[in-house]
């Protein structure tokens, strides 16, 4: 089934006075977890100036690129350009959101499309009929969905951000599991083989890694200390191995954990040291 196409959505707005911004990860931040999180912070983004006037138009068509699939975009809202600033850096459009074109789908509304070359503002006309409408998100978008015990496979900065910005089902999913769990280093593929257990919940568990970055965890300590805080968030990639309720016994997954410490090698080849 063919998609349906962007152009039938965006009602009053004349593409050639609209500038698509294509916002992409800045080093530092994913565009959809900044407008997740802050509307203020995510306007910041678009009145963003570089060292040419790529804004030059009336308004914006703002989108931010999902974390996982470069070609989809989730819509950020459109914004009319009410003045500039010569000067590069933050600050230097003034912009009003202009909720009455396509206001309902801020944050809900998903887009796929290829931008091509590495431009990332861009003339609308050019590229509105490459572009589709995957989905119409039911609710406004407030974070990665929790895709599964099983199908846990993320990073820590991934972690950090749904631990800041308390993705409900993340925290419902976990806070009341026990479990074993192992970190990889993607750049050593070293494994650490850790548990949460007692009155600590999996959830819990996880949000030291996010406060402390090792966890407390001698080797990781080394490792972050070592190769800082943005190796630590872009390599540390956390997996279930096992999870059940609170009701099991914490011999039980202590038991678990030295299991798959031996399966993994994790004390001779790893990170654990015990």
């Amino acid at each position: 089934m063919a998609a349906i196409p962007l152009r039938s959505l965006i009602g009053d707005l004349d593409p050639t006075a609209c500038k698509l911004h294509c916002a992409v990860w800045d080093g530092t931040d994913h565009p959809i977890d900044v407008l997740s999180r802050s509307w203020d912070e995510w306007v910041g983004w678009n009145r963003w100036r570089g060292t040419r006037d790529d804004f030059n138009r009336q308004f914006i068509c703002s989108l931010a690129r999902d974390r996982s699939n470069p070609t989809h975009w989730l819509f950020g809202g459109v914004f009319e350009v009410t003045g500039r600033r010569p000067t590069p850096g933050e600050g230097s459009y003034d912009i009003v959101l202009r909720d009455d074109l396509m206001g309902a789908f801020i944050k809900r509304l998903v887009v796929q499309f290829k931008p091509s070359g590495r431009a990332v503002r861009l003339n609308m006309e050019t590229y509105l009929d490459r572009m589709g409408v995957v989905s119409v998100l039911e609710l406004p978008y407030a974070g990665e969905p929790f895709p599964g015990h099983d199908q846990i496979n993320h990073t820590l900065g991934v972690l950090e951000v749904a631990v800041k910005q308390d993705w409900g089902d993340w925290r419902g999913a976990l806070q009341h599991m026990k479990g074993v769990y192992v970190i990889h280093d993607e750049e050593t593929g070293k494994p650490y083989v850790g548990s949460a257990c007692g009155d600590t919940g999996i959830w819990a568990r996880w949000c030291v890694y996010v406060d402390s970055l090792h966890g407390g965890n001698a080797a990781l300590r080394e490792l972050v200390g070592q190769e800082g805080a943005d190796y630590a968030r872009a390599n540390l990639r956390f997996a279930l191995l096992e999870f059940w309720s609170m009701r099991t016994t914490d011999e039980h997954v202590l038991e678990r954990e030295s299991y798959w410490k031996n399966v993994l090698m994790s004390r001779r080849f790893g990170l654990n040291r015990n």
